[in-house]
């Protein structure tokens, strides 16, 4: 019989969690529930952007990602500028001390591989590359699971990605455009696995729409401004998706629909106010979701939901709901796809309200049938992710899936 381990594993969790970002949160939050079902014995602690909100709303210790509290501030002073390069050094020993105090540390969903969204490679890439070269030089398994990745234009960026990939002990992936765009990258991925997104191991609540003539239409925003490779036309997108998302508002709201705006961030309550100033209107109110359940609960109240954040869109097809995206990824479109929704998608970086409109009526005459489809597809995801975490622990735990074998044949 295998023998019992002499002290609890010691788990880290690491990223920008307790930021405001409720995606982020969420793939935390489906990790913790893992451990805590497969792993009670183990001790976890986080180091993260936001330690007092990890620490109050998960119930674990929790240390800030970086020395210098204004890492992802723009520095335009000498002062703020030198504070800036020394939090670089800090960060070496800080991060290095942290990992060496771990057995594992995982890495829980996020795109932490991918530069959908604008980001500096001084930023969270120079973070993970610290995190993964110091757990292979410490020993410390560092494990991506369910990580987003995609292709990098920028050169130093894609470097500090590719290198992290490569240092980590596992990589599993939330979709095949991910695994694909690491291999381009160079990065060895036939070991590496695909699964859906973490989120989706969230509990669902029960569909709560009452029946009777259409409803509330929840409808996601974002503050977005393009991708990473959009900075020169970075005004003019976001003009055009605020404008493009107010108009079809308005359009649902002169059609007497109710309509619910939800965020995925906390910079997306500018979007919100734009649009409720815009709309001037009592059908129009927007939700306080503090977490993906939150936004689960509110899609499932929902006749139909039009979203432009990944984890809205998880959120809403989660919950069974006929959804359309409004897509700034490749990432977005390989979920609807997955989950049998693939002629539903839309441009965030060009949104034609007229064009929304056909395709959210169209979506709607297919409401019966697509939750059906819904349905079915979430049961395979939850099989998927079963599979998933059953690997994690094998790879990552090989102790605890010895034992669990060994009992597993014993018993009668």
């Amino acid at each position: 019989m295998t023998a019992a381990r002499a002290t609890p594993v010691r788990v880290g969790v690491f990223g920008l969690l307790g930021s405001g970002n409720l995606g982020n949160d969420g793939s935390l939050e489906a990790v913790l529930g893992y451990l805590r079902a497969e792993h009670p014995e183990a001790v976890v602690d986080a180091l993260c952007g936001g330690p007092e909100v990890v620490t109050a709303r998960y119930g674990i210790p929790a240390t800030r990602l970086h020395w210098y509290r204004g890492e992802y501030r723009t520095a335009s002073r000498a002062g703020a500028v030198a504070a800036k390069g020394l939090g670089k050094l800090v960060d070496v020993l800080r991060t290095g001390a942290w990992v060496r105090r771990h057995d594992v540390v995982i890495v829980p969903g996020m795109g932490v591989l991918e530069a959908t969204l604008p980001l500096r490679p001084w930023g969270f890439p120079y973070a993970l590359f610290l995190l993964c070269a110091t757990g292979r030089l410490f020993g410390t398994r560092v494990a991506l699971v369910g990580v987003g990745a995609g292709a990098i234009g920028d050169r130093p960026t894609r470097a500090l990605v590719r290198w992290s990939a490569r240092l980590a002990a596992y990589r599993s992936y939330r979709d095949t455009q991910s695994r694909d765009a690491m291999r381009a990258m160079g990065v060895d991925t036939a070991r590496d696995e695909v699964h859906p997104d973490l989120a989706f191991a969230l509990p669902a609540p029960e569909a709560t729409r009452p029946p009777g003539p259409p409803g509330t239409v929840c409808v996601g925003v974002m503050d977005f401004h393009g991708g990473n490779d959009d900075r020169a036309r970075a005004e003019e997108i976001h003009r055009r998706y605020v404008d493009g998302t107010t108009r079809f508002v308005r359009a649902l709201v002169e059609d007497g629909r109710p309509v619910r705006l939800l965020t995925g961030d906390a910079c997306d309550a500018r979007v919100v106010a734009a649009i409720l100033d815009a709309v001037d209107s009592p059908l129009v109110t927007a939700a306080e979701a503090a977490s993906l359940t939150d936004l689960t609960k509110e899609a499932a109240a929902a006749d139909t939901v039009v979203a432009t954040r990944y984890h809205n869109l998880v959120c809403a097809l989660k919950a069974g709901t006929p959804t359309l995206a409004l897509g700034y990824a490749a990432k977005s479109d390989a979920l609807m796809a997955r989950m049998g929704l693939a002629a539903y998608c839309h441009p965030a970086r060009e949104v034609d309200a007229d064009r929304l409109l056909e395709q959210f009526y169209e979506l709607e005459k297919r409401s019966a049938e697509l939750r059906r489809t819904l349905t079915e597809r979430n049961a395979a995801t939850a099989r998927q992710l079963t599979h998933h975490f059953a690997a994690l622990t094998k790879t990552l735990f090989p102790a605890t899936a010895d034992t669990h074998l060994h009992t597993s044949r014993k018993a009668p």
